[in-house]
């Protein structure tokens, strides 16, 4: 490709993208610091202090105690946050099984006493707002995927830029701004700076959110393909009217997985799992497998395990592009470094559409001194 076509790839591909793109790192700066942000403005449950060998309660109890509260609900999951919420249960439940993700119920359950801690309403401020706008503008799985071909072209655009960038500081210094010439000059010369330092940042985030946005349908496929061989079995059983013990369940998956603790756990028929068996998840203490998955499978009445099988690397890809897209596994210092990139980024951004409705304004400004004559020499010539 020549100069001229690699131009209209990246005038374009920014074009369409840019508005977007501008909403999603407005909308992604709050969303990077929302643990912080979470906590400064809202009154946190603590489980109550008791003495530091006080053995953990029986998991069927904290399933009736949760049932008890909620007896017109179902579980869909059940998860823990040990470093930040010690001793404390999370109970994820809805009216049924396939009520969609956003309609659900929360509980927090002591998980030394099963005592009821909370029964938290659903967020729905300033951050679920910056949440929804920044996944799916609210549109749901249309929207994910939309955000997701924008990210796309936010990438052509980058690799586009660079190939135009590369040949033109040939003539110049690296990071040269003309600061004696035009406005618009200087202004095109800050736009390409920036975008050349933020650049693999830039590449990473926009690849990672691409990646992210099909997250419903890597689940989806992840169902229907590891976990629905695991269970072959279980095909032409009809889903269980009762289920067994959850404990028991959770001893049998404990025993089977070394070297790893347990994150959450999902019940049959819920998103997560399959309609006969409980998939209990578990994840490493380092920095990298923390963000990984091992599910294991256990039958929900018998407690029966079904051999584990490593993560399929679609989901493992899901798992690792997560982190790397928010910065958030490399606490406070990377969170900050996030939050500059994205505000050059905006910047970037602002003076790429600047710049183009800055060249319109010029072209018509001209167009129309040549229909007043006054460039009629200029045109003669």
């Amino acid at each position: 490709m020549n100069v001229k076509a690699w131009f209209l790839v990246h005038k374009w591909t920014s074009l369409v993208c840019t508005l977007f793109l501008l909403l999603l790192c407005i909308t992604g700066l709050p969303l990077i610091f929302h643990e912080e942000i979470d906590h400064f403005f809202e009154e946190e449950t603590e489980a109550p202090p008791m003495p530091a060998d006080t053995p953990q309660a029986n998991l069927d109890r904290i399933v009736d105690a949760a049932l008890s509260e909620r007896p017109d609900a179902v579980i869909r999951f059940m998860f823990w946050d040990n470093e930040e919420h010690p001793n404390m249960s999370f109970v994820s439940m809805a009216k049924s099984m396939d009520a969609p993700p956003d309609e659900f119920i929360s509980l927090v359950i002591d998980s030394r006493t099963a005592a009821l801690l909370d029964a938290p309403e659903p967020d729905r401020g300033f951050m679920y707002i910056m949440f929804k706008l920044h996944v799916d503008l609210f549109a749901g799985l249309p929207g994910m995927l939309f955000l997701g071909f924008m990210g796309l072209l936010f990438v052509v655009a980058i690799i586009s830029g660079l190939v135009l960038y590369a040949p033109f500081m040939r003539k110049l210094d690296f990071g040269t701004v003309r600061r004696q010439r035009s406005s618009r000059l200087k202004w095109l010369d800050l736009h390409n700076l920036l975008g050349a330092v933020t650049m693999v940042w830039a590449l990473v985030v926009g690849l990672t959110g691409s990646i992210n946005t099909l997250s419903p349908l890597v689940i989806g496929y992840w169902q229907q393909d590891q976990f629905a061989t695991m269970a072959a079995d279980y095909q032409d059983q009809p889903a269980p009217q009762k289920l067994g013990s959850l404990q028991a369940s959770v001893n049998t998956a404990d025993a089977a997985i070394q070297n790893m603790h347990m994150s959450f756990i999902a019940w049959p028929g819920s998103q997560f799992s399959t309609k006969h068996h409980y998939a209990i998840f578990y994840k490493g203490d380092t920095p990298l497998t923390a963000r990984l998955l091992q599910p294991v499978l256990v039958d929900a009445q018998s407690s029966k395990l079904l051999p584990p099988e490593p993560t399929p690397w679609y989901v493992t890809t899901l798992l690792m592009s997560q982190p790397l897209h928010f910065g958030d596994y490399g606490a406070m210092p990377l969170k900050i470094i996030w939050a500059l990139l994205d505000l050059a980024t905006i910047v970037v951004l602002g003076s790429g559409l600047y710049l183009w409705l800055g060249r319109r304004s010029s072209t018509a400004r001209r167009v129309a001194e040549v229909k007043s004559g006054g460039l009629a020499e200029e045109v003669n010539a």
